[in-house]
């Protein structure tokens, strides 16, 4: 059964181009080590007219923020675990220089969880 980690989180404005090209270096990760499909994407129609919470007023979005929604796909929560290990074991991963590395993001902000897929794939 297929197995998803899944990432929300508000990113500013600013800091989008630097938050892709850790997103893109974070894609080859992922995929050099088996995932199945990366995906990043930015909101862009967050404000529907239908019953229920929004995105923006979820991650409490401010003006000049752009909440990102990110999902890697697996081929189980078995596979998972195996490629994050592999992924956190990557020498890129652990340089040096990039161990003060401040994030693009709050992580304070962020909301991750690993679903289980039941339709679909």
């Amino acid at each position: 059964m297929k197995y998803v980690d899944g990432f929300v989180m508000v990113v500013p404005d600013e800091n989008m181009p630097a938050y892709r090209k850790m997103a893109k270096i974070g894609e080859k990760l992922w995929k050099k080590y088996g995932a199945l499909e990366y995906f990043e994407c930015a909101g862009d129609d967050l404000t529907p007219e239908i019953p229920g919470i929004t995105f923006p007023k979820m991650t409490k979005a401010r003006d000049g923020e752009t909440v990102v929604f990110s999902f890697i796909v697996f081929k189980s929560r078995a596979h998972r675990d195996e490629v994050n290990a592999k992924v956190m074991q990557d020498p890129l991963m652990n340089d040096p220089k990039n161990k003060d590395m401040t994030m693009p993001f709050d992580m304070n902000r962020m909301a991750y969880g690993g679903f289980k897929v039941f339709v679909g794939g």
